[in-house]
């Protein structure tokens, strides 16, 4: 996973530093989420390439891309409006990802795909969907209003957190995808709520 930033790095000047922070896991763990940078490209790929089968499976729907110097661009390169990444670390190694990118449409508001990938020892703790909440909190003051996800349709608690939070699901052919709206007044999604209710279990299958 993607390396700790150095305080004098420097930075894009579209950085959003705010969305740097400490966060307190359900387990009693602390891990630091900032947004992405082009210097987490060497590390990225090869949290990839050892990468577990079921994180795999889970994050690309079966094999991951080949690990180009395009493909590593487009994924630590963003503009942090249309498309945003968060990388979260604990004690110099990292233990997550999660990003958005948008997919706008004349006839549909504004929609971002997100996606997930937690490292296996650190699933079912809240992880994923704080880095979800900090994801959907950016997306909204970035004009963004949907989110959308594809994940196992066999994946329960992922199903469950989806019905609770009130997005609509689709399954087809063992994958379903996820619609989400960001913008009901009076609601986060995801909610923390709920998800302590549900023992905090993880986005997206990860």
């Amino acid at each position: 996973m993607p390396n700790e930033r150095h305080p004098t790095q420097d930075l894009p000047s579209d950085y959003p530093s705010s969305y740097e922070s400490v966060v307190r896991l359900a387990d009693g763990r602390r891990v630091e989420i900032r947004p992405i940078l082009p210097s987490d490209a060497t590390e990225l790929a090869e949290a990839i390439r050892t990468a577990d089968a079921e994180t795999l499976r889970a994050r690309f729907l079966g094999g991951p891309p080949r690990m180009t110097d395009a493909v590593l661009n487009e994924l630590t390169r963003v503009d942090y409006v249309t498309r945003f990444a968060l990388v979260a670390r604990s004690q110099g190694h990292g233990v997550a990802i999660a990003r958005y990118g948008t997919a706008p449409s004349q006839h549909e508001p504004l929609v971002a795909d997100v996606a997930v990938a937690v490292a296996p020892e650190w699933r079912r703790v809240g992880l994923a969907t704080a880095l979800v909440g900090l994801l959907a909190r950016r997306a909204q003051e970035c004009g963004i209003t949907h989110f959308t996800a594809l994940f196992s349709a066999s994946n329960r608690p992922v199903t469950e957190l989806a019905h609770e939070g009130h997005a609509r699901v689709v399954i087809a052919e063992g994958v379903a995808q996820l619609r989400a709206a960001l913008n009901e007044p009076g609601q986060d999604w995801p909610s923390d709520d709920r998800a302590e209710q549900r023992h905090r279990k993880t986005a997206f299958g990860l």
